[in-house]
Parts: C-alpha cells; structure tokens; sequence
C-alpha cells in the first residue's frame, strides 16, 4: 500500500522550473492559490533536499484561508541527511519527517543536527543503502496515515518518482514565458530514458486557462 501521489509544478513553456540561478517565480497569484488548495487537500507534501537547500520552503497551506490542521505532513527526500537544523521546514508550524540513506544514518544520529531536528519533534526514515529506498518510503507513509500525497520536486526526486512507478497524476501550470539555459532546471531531471518506446506515457484529463497561465492535468498511464 502507498500513497496517491499528484506531482504538482509550473515550467516555463520551454519546460524550466528555475533558472541556472535558482529563480523559480513562475506560478502567477492564482495559480499559487490553486497550488494551495491542493496542498490542503493531502495528507502530505513531499520534496528534495535541493528544493529545500535552495528555497527553505515553508510548505504549508498559507496562500488561501486555512487553519493549522490542514497543513500537510512535510516529507522531505534526504538521502546523505544535508537538512539544515534551521531550515524552515523543521518549524513547528506541521510535522516533518526526514528520509535518509543507512549509509549515512550513524554518523547524522551522532550530529547536533539530529539532536536538535528529533528535539523539534521531527521523525525520521532510513532505507536504502546510498539513495532512499523510494518504494519503501512510500510504505511508510502509508503507515503514518498519508492517504494523498503531493509531490513538489526538485527536477531529480520527479524523475526518481516517476520511473520507480510511484507517480498517479500530473498537475502542470504552464506559464507564458521562456527562459533558456542549457542548465537551467527542468521538471524532469536524472538519468532519462535511452529510448522514447521507454518513456512513462500520460493520459490528459484536463486543461483549462487559468489567469496568463495553463493548466494541463494528466493521469500517469503506469503498468
């Protein structure tokens, strides 16, 4: 059993979620308020360490009214434990939990990192040897009661999400905008497929206008 996983992201219509840089202001007001009302309805949100290093999100619901209870539970992807024991996702403002790799399990156990982020409150999954155990984690959640998941990136956790098969539906606000940039991010990152016939194919569901925005949803078609 695992979650119902909705990728959710906004790229330029070239297919940038952030500049070279780290840019990323994309999503117009109403589709940031669209993105929130998302997040209100799950029962977790889930990130890379990147996106966390690089923005120091909040990911809780603060665009639309809501209260405390309907933030989500902040997961974040951490293989080699980086989180920073200030970062904003460790507040108290929902619960967190932090999924790392064994390998780098004992020597974090032994840091003022972990001492400080388990005082807060904070829980923590280990799996895999050097990169989380994706379908493992999924589990777990499932475990702790994440029914509907919102995923939000970074470019490689995406990937990693949508090869393993752990990907249900897409959500993509596409902006009227192109940035370039050979290394500039794009909303699928890692290694790729070597060939088309081996891509994940997609079924549109929906799509509608929304403000200078597009908004394009997809079922993921996995086998």
């Amino acid at each position: 059993m695992r979650p119902y996983v909705i990728l959710n992201a906004a790229m330029t219509l070239d297919g940038k979620i952030a500049t070279e840089t780290g840019s990323s202001n994309i999503s117009g007001k109403k589709d940031l308020e669209r993105v929130h009302e998302i997040r209100k309805e799950c029962d977790g949100i889930m990130v890379g360490i990147g996106t966390v290093i690089a923005d120091d999100p909040r990911l809780t619901v603060h665009k639309i009214d809501a209260k405390p209870e309907d933030n989500p539970i902040r997961v974040v992807v951490d293989s080699k434990c980086r989180t920073p024991a200030d970062a904003r996702i460790t507040n108290s403002d929902a619960k967190t939990i932090i999924a790392g790799a064994n390998e780098y399990k004992e020597d974090f156990m032994k840091s003022e990192t972990y001492k400080t982020l388990k005082g807060r409150g904070v829980k923590f999954f280990f799996s895999g040897d050097k990169r989380v155990d994706l379908k493992a984690l999924m589990s777990y959640l499932h475990e702790e009661g994440i029914e509907k998941l919102m995923l939000e990136g970074g470019a490689t956790l995406n990937f990693s999400m949508i090869r393993a098969g752990l990907i249900d539906e897409i959500s993509i606000c596409v902006a009227p905008m192109v940035v370039g940039g050979a290394n500039s991010k794009t909303f699928f990152d890692g290694d790729g497929f070597n060939t088309m016939d081996e891509s994940v194919k997609l079924k549109l569901i929906d799509y509608y206008p929304l403000d200078k925005d597009f908004i394009l949803n997809y079922k993921v078609l996995n086998d």
